[in-house]
């Protein structure tokens, strides 16, 4: 087995105390702040004779990452240290200028999954924008992106599409960690943040998680196993649609369907696509919560056979095409009166995915997604910091 992949935790504890010692320091972090030996950042913080830690600051799903997708929650205090925990998931997505009146530098530690998607990289981001706003410092310890380095997938946010599931004009996958995400947020998007990345030791950009011989936490309650996290790319476009993406079940964003689906049929029309790293096997669930409570669905479950080849986005747009091809008076996007633009467009980053899967035909709006790639790949060479 290959050694143990060091943490940016780790790193930190080892050099980087010294220059933090007799500041108070700001956490953000959620149950994923853990070493290898699973000892939670907050309290190697806390017991730290050198940290004076003042502040806790949670993301979306709350800091023991229990709370449902977009369930909002207040200001608490953490039982076992009495330390404020300022929610960046409640009155405001942004820290005030009041929270951070209680501490002189503030320090990220949390896990990402690989997808433009998932938040907590843009709770990051505000953070960075509030510590140049009121003069703080941070430090982003890194950890792994999941799903590897090495492929990047997808198109750019639109300017008019933006929003907490895509801050910045970011492919779908971006392969990057969340401290190479830091640095390329704070130069190329001009944050200004004084920033301090905390690198791994023994990260390649080839591995996925099992790999690292780290153990794995989930960082909100749908993130899975690592299957789950390499189908995600895709599999989230689902939630603009009315298609459960498998929330209520054992297996959320690996398994697709609807009562309005013959799961026979899409698993052999799936398989004819011949996609490549994966198959589709039919699935019958009933969903406990969100779409179709309690109700008979039909659809497929997505195996990965190869994961180094197997292209989530490529893959999902393609089973939406047929899905809307095999059922076009059933298949929806959804709307909330609250957003300014469908779920779906949001999450795809653009109208143009919706609009072609009405139309029938991906292959534009595809080539436009290996373009964007492409142009991301040469952007990013500047800011990886592992081979």
């Amino acid at each position: 087995m290959a050694e143990k992949v060091k943490l940016g935790l780790d790193v930190f504890l080892e050099h980087y105390v010294s220059d933090i010692q007799g500041k108070k320091i700001g956490l953000l972090t959620n149950q994923t702040g853990a070493n290898a030996e699973l000892t939670s950042t907050i309290r190697l913080f806390h017991e730290h004779p050198n940290i004076q830690l003042t502040a806790l600051f949670a993301p979306e799903h709350g800091l023991k990452t229990n709370a449902k997708e977009g369930e909002k929650f207040s200001d608490s205090i953490h039982s076992a240290t009495g330390i404020t925990v300022f929610s960046l998931y409640g009155a405001s997505k942004k820290p005030t200028d009041a929270m951070m009146e209680h501490l002189d530098v503030v320090v990220f530690d949390m896990q990402d999954i690989g997808t433009r998607y998932y938040t907590y990289i843009y709770t990051m981001a505000y953070m960075m924008e509030a510590c140049a706003r009121t003069g703080k410092k941070m430090y982003v310890l890194d950890r792994p992106n999941p799903i590897g380095g090495h492929v990047v997938e997808g198109n750019f946010v639109d300017a008019d599409f933006t929003s907490f599931v895509g801050l910045y004009p970011i492919p779908t996958r971006h392969g990057m960690t969340v401290g190479e995400l830091a640095m390329y947020f704070n130069e190329v998007f001009e944050i200004h943040c004084d920033l301090v990345v905390v690198d791994m030791e023994g990260w390649t950009r080839d591995s996925f998680f099992p790999e690292t011989g780290l153990p794995w936490i989930p960082p909100s309650p749908n993130t899975t196993s690592v299957d789950m996290m390499l189908l995600y790319p895709g599999t989230c476009l689902i939630e603009g649609t009315n298609l459960s993406e498998g929330r209520g079940t054992t297996q959320p964003f690996e398994i697709v369907g609807a009562p309005f689906i013959d799961g026979e049929q899409l698993q052999d029309e799936v398989n004819a696509l011949s996609l490549e790293g994966v198959r589709a096997r039919a699935v019958s669930f009933t969903p406990t919560y969100q779409k179709y409570s309690g109700e008979h669905c039909e659809g497929i479950q997505l195996h990965i056979t190869e994961s180094f080849t197997f292209q989530p986005l490529h893959t999902f747009v393609r089973i939406l095409a047929l899905i809307a091809k095999l059922y076009p008076k059933d298949l929806k996007f959804l709307e909330y009166g609250s957003l300014k633009h469908p779920m779906f467009d949001l999450l795809a980053g653009n109208a143009k995915l919706r609009n072609t899967l009405n139309n029938g035909d991906v292959e534009e709006y595809l080539q436009q997604c290996q373009l964007d790639s492409n142009d991301f790949m040469k952007k990013r060479k500047a800011y990886l910091r592992y081979r």
